[in-house]
């Protein structure tokens, strides 16, 4: 095992629904790329990989399809996800490796087992040496800097792409966790459905996600300065394109469906939660991560409803890669956080 070890290059990867990150041990995070893939049908062989195929969303012609293929945090396209993998792994090695690496995988806590196995299997076709996977939530939390070997109480919020991971962690382990497949995807499709309801405006996938990033927030803010927004999009009555001007405040709204979710599962979680490890977290407060913690006002608004101080990490993006980076680089000591594992 030895002898893997010093000649393979382990890698750590945050499998997202939306970005997909890789750190390899030794070097840090070296790869963060969003998931999608660029099909081209005619040639049957990948036309882009990561940043360049999602410039292409919404932009392709007929025998070309830009895809992501991870929907809720789990593999929705099997082929394409170990295509990507494959692609990311040989671009992270540079074409050169002597020995196959050992990779640990950063996976949402609520997945099944179907699920969880296709994760392994796409990372072995992918090249994988051994396949260790890890609950998103322990890793993010590791990866925040949270003291999870130590017997208190750390309370973890991950808003990514697909999922929300709510969990609270004591001595490597899990004691209560939730996931709803509720976060920043369903965040920008219910723009996307408030614009055309109330605007009649159709606009794609790119474009409402530029404007939960431009002016979407979760909570009014103490000077609530109204912010306003020019968008493009196709207009529904004239079949024309049409430019419409947006408040900040209609995103607010517009958003208040599925931020409700992700506050319900957080009190569901904090009522499950054993006392001492509740008063733990009082005195500590609930970490937020993910995309979905630079979102403005998300962690007053979960304050606000659960009276309890909400702090941001300090680089939510990279929380779960670098919490599989640390997992990977302290192999022995921390073994007991895995949730599955298989080898060749």
């Amino acid at each position: 095992m030895a002898i893997f070890d010093r000649f393979s290059r382990d890698m750590g990867i945050d499998l997202g629904t939306a970005n997909t990150l890789v750190y390899v041990s030794g070097k840090g995070i070296v790869l963060q790329e969003p998931s999608v893939v660029a099909i081209d049908h005619l040639a049957k062989k990948p036309l882009a990989v990561g940043e360049e195929a999602r410039r292409m969303l919404g932009r392709t012609p007929g025998n070309v399809t830009a895809l992501r293929p991870l929907r809720d945090g789990v593999i929705a396209d099997f082929d394409t996800a170990e295509l990507m993998l494959k692609h990311f792994i040989h671009q992270v090695h540079e074409g050169r490796t002597l020995m196959s690496p050992r990779i640990v995988i950063g996976i949402p806590s609520g997945v099944t087992g179907v699920e969880r196995r296709a994760v392994m299997d796409a990372a072995q076709q992918a090249g994988a040496r051994a396949v260790y996977l890890i609950d998103e939530p322990v890793a993010a939390a590791i990866g925040a800097g949270l003291p999870v070997a130590e017997p208190t109480g750390n309370m973890i919020v991950d808003i990514g792409g697909g999922t929300t991971e709510v969990a609270v962690l004591s001595l490597q382990g899990t004691v209560v966790s939730e996931s709803v497949r509720v976060a920043g995807d369903e965040l920008s499709e219910s723009i996307t459905i408030y614009m055309k309801k109330v605007h009649n405006l159709v606009i794609g996938e790119r474009t409402a996600e530029d404007i939960k990033i431009a002016i979407g927030s979760a909570y009014p803010s103490q000077d609530d300065n109204e912010i306003v927004m020019d968008v493009r999009g196709l207009h529904l009555l004239s079949g024309l394109p049409r430019l419409v001007t947006i408040k900040s405040s209609e995103i607010r709204e517009s958003m208040a469906e599925p931020l409700s979710v992700i506050i319900e599962a957080v009190k569901r979680t904090l009522e499950r939660t054993p006392p001492e490890l509740a008063a733990d977290i009082i005195d500590r407060g609930i970490m937020l991560a993910g995309g979905g913690a630079l979102l403005k006002g998300i962690d007053t608004l979960i304050s606000h409803e659960t009276g309890i101080v909400v702090h941001v990490a300090a680089e939510p993006l990279t929380c779960v890669v670098l919490g599989t980076g640390r997992v990977l680089e302290n192999f022995k000591q921390m073994g007991r956080v895995f949730s599955g594992r298989t080898s060749l």
